[in-house]
């Protein structure tokens, strides 16, 4: 049984995780889809163990921090993988809104050119490799910080939303 402790949290971090490079949905992904997705592995675990007894906020943090780090690995390399077989992504659509972007920040010019040559390296990268090393470790990191604290307060709203439910039963 210790085996199976924490399918649900994988399961559902996975399915969170391709969710999360679906167009309309990833504008939500770390503000809706991640605690929503921690609370259902809470609750596919009280139902897969037939368990229903009130659950400790300890579970929920750690349900919450495993679906989120499922979400992000699992997101970050199938946005990888589109990437690398077609050539582009969001920030090789954005590129040209993001240059007007920099150009306003009250930054030294030096700071900007920087800012741009680094950026543009990426840019080019993606359109001629379909990967930057650059881009794929800072959506790694992206991802890793905000689903694990985004699956984290899931959890816990989730033990309480669960707590309160089986009360009531």
């Amino acid at each position: 049984m210790q085996n199976k402790k924490f399918i649900s949290p994988l399961v559902v971090g996975f399915a969170a995780g391709i969710l999360s490079i679906v167009p309309v949905i990833k504008s939500l992904g770390c503000c809706l889809l991640i605690p929503v997705a921690a609370f259902l592995s809470l609750m596919l675990d009280q139902k897969a163990n037939k368990n229903f007894s009130k659950l400790e906020i300890k579970k929920g943090v750690i349900f919450g921090l495993v679906t989120g780090l499922t979400a992000a690995f699992f997101g970050t390399f199938f946005d990888f993988l589109i990437t690398l077989i077609t050539q582009t992504n969001d920030l090789v659509y954005a590129f040209p809104q993001l240059l007007e972007t920099i150009n306003q920040f009250p930054v030294d010019e030096a700071t900007k050119q920087e800012v741009l040559a680094l950026l543009g390296g990426v840019i080019e990268d993606i359109k001629t490799n379909g990967f930057s090393l650059l881009y794929t470790l800072s959506l790694l990191a992206n991802n890793l910080f905000s689903n694990s604290v985004f699956g984290i307060l899931g959890g816990i709203i989730g033990v309480q939303i669960l707590n309160s439910r089986n009360q009531q039963k």
